[in-house]
């Protein structure tokens, strides 16, 4: 064989090895946790939607390693009711799991997501479901972005507990709430993805929970710009001993901060932080019956976050709006909102603290543009300031007092008060028990209408209902009675609401 030949077939071999798969995907080592997916199963959720995120969740899973001494999965699904599909113990390879994942069957029903957090907490993060107490736990929520019910207590509840939460949104989703009921960051543990390009976050996603479910190891996890969260392996016990915890930052050792902690801690949080700096930490056991080593780790704090740096505009009515913004980091201690309608002069002030991220405005202008600014006020003095406009909604007011008056045999008139708001007009429908019905549009300075050839002795419904820019109106019907051809000569006119 010549050097052209042997050229080609090496140039071959590099493209094929780069384009055909090399055998199975490499399995990642030395991971410990209880892993548990809250799959959204509501009828929210199409069938297609449901059959790819049941594929992204057995991709996600391939490579662990699974066992009572390595990875163990469960799944519950969101729904009316809260569902276990299979807990902790019940699949102890991947095989196994792989198979559990793809005969997973919709559940349908309302989504109820705050409820099953709370199955989780009770029910399936518990030595009876399988869960093993001394091992990192990861909670993974694959939603719409859409729940019917309060998920912010129950999320904080298992987070407090040392879950470490991940959510991936494959709808619109309510930012603010979610990036509140992820881990933080949430640039880390909040992913925005359309469900066909779940495949793009599936290798970043794994790497994530891989980092948290690293075996026997104090690691930090929720790391801010102030503040980290410490977790490890429960090596003691009330009883048996209990912890020496320290930490300071590397570039200033004799800021060294002490704390003793009880034998059953297996997490704490460490807040009051410089942002960008680094911090050794030590954990050091002191066991009254046999000798453990310290665990140590090093953390660097994240670049302070600056706020506001999103302000939203929600639950718009004709007096009111919410305003919310992100993030709520800890360095800021209030947030000052100044707002007045434009063009205009008068300005209105609310300062709320600066845990709050979200305040309404109320005793608006209806169909007004309002100016708001939301200003961070730092603990450090520092001010940072973001504006938007935000618009009212128009004021309808539905149709009062429609009265009608007999003109002849066959004609009443219609009368109304008028309508609130800025009317554009009103829309009055006349549905003849005998004959073809009538919509008429008149201007918002007039206010009855002549309504003819109502068949005698017939029963009539009129709808009278005002228009507006954007809002539809609320209309007011009452039913005509004409008198029977009998009763014509005698002619006597009766209504009734």
């Amino acid at each position: 064989m010549n050097s052209r030949s042997l050229l080609l077939l090496a140039w071959l071999h590099v493209v094929l090895g780069q384009i055909l798969p090399r055998g199975p995907r490499p399995l990642i080592p030395d991971l410990e946790g209880d892993l548990l997916f809250l799959l959204d199963s509501s009828g929210s959720v199409s069938y297609y939607e449901f059959s790819r995120v049941k594929e992204f969740i057995a991709d996600l899973l391939k490579p662990f390693t699974f066992g009572p001494h390595n990875v163990q999965s469960s799944i519950v699904h969101i729904s009316t009711m809260p569902q276990l599909e299979f807990p902790f113990d019940r699949h102890r390879s991947s095989e196994a799991v792989q198979h559990a994942v793809r005969r997973i069957q919709q559940v349908m029903g309302d989504t109820n997501t705050g409820k099953a957090l709370s199955f989780a907490k009770e029910k399936l993060f518990t030595e009876d479901a399988g869960a093993r107490p001394d091992v990192p736990k990861v909670l993974v929520w694959v939603t719409d972005g859409f729940s019917t019910d309060d998920i912010s207590q129950p999320m904080q509840l298992l987070k407090d507990m040392g879950v470490t939460v991940f959510i991936v949104s494959t709808g619109r989703g309510n930012y603010l709430e979610l990036s509140a009921a992820a881990s933080q960051p949430p640039e880390k543990h909040l992913h925005f993805v359309d469900v066909d390009d779940l495949t793009i976050i599936t290798k970043e996603l794994r790497d994530a929970i891989a980092d948290v479910i690293q075996a026997k190891r104090l690691r930090a996890t929720e790391i801010t710009s102030s503040s980290f969260r410490l977790l490890w392996p429960r090596l003691l016990s009330r009883d048996t001993g209990y912890y020496v915890f320290e930490y300071a930052p590397t570039e200033e050792p004799q800021r060294k901060v002490t704390k003793h902690l009880t034998g059953d801690h297996t997490t704490i949080v460490v807040g009051s932080l410089k942002p960008q700096t680094t911090y050794e930490v030590a954990l050091i056991p002191e066991s009254n019956e046999r000798y453990l080593p310290p665990q140590t780790t090093r953390v660097t704090t994240l670049e302070e976050t600056i706020s506001p740096v999103q302000v939203l505009v929600s639950e718009s009515k004709p007096h009111s709006i919410r305003v919310s913004w992100s993030p709520t980091p800890e360095s800021v201690s209030s947030y000052r909102i100044l707002y007045g309608p434009l063009p205009g002069n008068s300005v209105n002030l609310v300062e709320v603290k600066g845990s709050r991220n979200s305040t309404l405005l109320e005793d608006l202008t209806a169909n007004t543009t309002y100016l708001v600014t939301i200003s961070a006020i730092y603990k450090s003095g520092k001010e940072r300031a973001l504006s938007a406009k935000a618009c009212t909604q128009e004021e309808n007011s539905k149709i009062k007092h429609l009265r009608f008056e007999d003109l002849g045999p066959s004609t009443v008139k219609a009368s109304w008060d008028p309508a609130g708001g800025n009317v554009l007009g009103y829309r009055v429908r006349c549905r003849r028990q005998a004959g073809p019905s009538t919509l008429l549009s008149v201007s918002p300075q007039i206010h009855s209408v002549l309504l003819s050839d109502l068949a005698a002795g017939s029963t009539n419904k009129v709808c009278v209902k005002p228009v507006y820019k954007n809002l539809p109106g609320k209309g007011l019907c009452r039913i005509v009675h004409m008198q029977p051809a009998s009763a014509i000569r005698g002619y006597r006119h009766h209504q009734r609401a």
